[in-house]
């Protein structure tokens, strides 16, 4: 769902300081994040469903959704009237201050930063996911969800969030200036993708990949099924897994943050042919060529699974 001003020409031009908007990016994810939190923990879970997806498996809904996108999107226009959103979900009730409060943590990830960046509005569109790995959160697997947030400029994913509000800790990249922890991405480069590299894939298409990987990389290859695009691409991040792959469809609100994460860390996500991911365009919300995401050897991915095309 798509939320912006286009009726003030003014506002196209107004500078948003970069520093100050990832500061509100922290903050909208974890206040989004205490009510993923204390729905699933309180007496007002609720489950519905949104239809299904492509490939036929049920698409959730949950309370905590729905919270959680009303906090985001507040906080976000609150400091940033006219900046444009795109957030996956949708109530007709975004802009009502609906508890908000303060984040869960005190930190402010702007101190870090003497040096600002200015960017007109007219060339940042912010993605959020209110809840990534519904499926999992119903079904109380609560140590895949995230709550996502992500800055585009010119297309270009900048600036990366990604909250994990069980464990209650967030992450972020900023792309040229620095990320959250020095031991993201710290692992010392080594030729993985020639050694049985560890490949996290989606829960629900874990057969499927687990062939793809295992024709490129070799039999060898440890391939691990989790839920949620936030997760996989954290656990790439903190080196936990080689690569993060996936096959089919998906929405740009559930890979932006992550993509900036990694490539604050110097990493790359691509889509499965090595094409970098556009996420300029507020009405093209599908990414419909796979993707594979690593902190190391990219190219050499893409070409392992590019020769299986060839």
């Amino acid at each position: 769902m798509y939320v912006g001003d286009s009726k003030n020409d003014n506002s196209l031009t107004e500078l948003v300081s970069l520093k100050h908007l990832l500061s509100v990016c922290v903050n909208a994810a974890e206040s989004g994040g205490m009510k993923v939190r204390d729905v699933r923990m309180g007496s007002s879970f609720k489950e519905f469903s949104k239809g299904k997806t492509k490939e036929g498996a049920n698409d959730p809904l949950t309370y905590g959704d729905l919270l959680s996108h009303r906090i985001m999107l507040y906080s976000l226009k609150k400091s940033f009237p006219h900046i444009k959103v795109i957030s996956e979900e949708h109530d007709g009730n975004e802009l009502q201050p609906h508890d908000v409060g303060p984040p869960v943590s005190s930190w402010l990830p702007v101190d870090n930063f003497a040096e600002d960046v200015f960017i007109p509005t007219k060339d940042i569109l912010v993605w959020i996911d209110p809840l990534d790995a519904t499926q999992e959160y119903t079904e109380n697997l609560v140590q895949y969800v995230t709550t996502l947030v992500c800055v585009a400029v010119k297309g270009k994913p900048v600036i990366g969030v990604i909250h994990r509000p069980f464990q209650n800790v967030t992450f972020w990249g900023w792309v040229g200036k620095g990320t959250s922890s020095p031991l993201l991405g710290s692992k010392t480069k080594q030729d993985a993708v020639e050694k049985a590299p560890k490949i996290i894939v989606s829960r629900s298409h874990a057969g499927k990949v687990k062939e793809v990987a295992r024709a490129a990389f070799g039999p060898d290859t440890e391939v691990t099924p989790a839920g949620g695009a936030g997760f996989k691409a954290l656990q790439v991040a903190e080196n936990q897994a080689d690569a993060y792959i996936h096959v089919t469809l998906i929405k740009k609100w559930d890979i932006c943050a992550g993509d900036a994460l990694l490539r604050a860390l110097g990493g790359e996500m691509t889509t499965l042919d090595g094409n970098p991911i556009d996420y300029g365009d507020p009405n093209n919300l599908k990414n419909e060529k796979g993707l594979i995401a690593t902190t190391h050897d990219h190219e050499k991915y893409v070409q392992k699974l590019a020769s299986l095309a060839s």
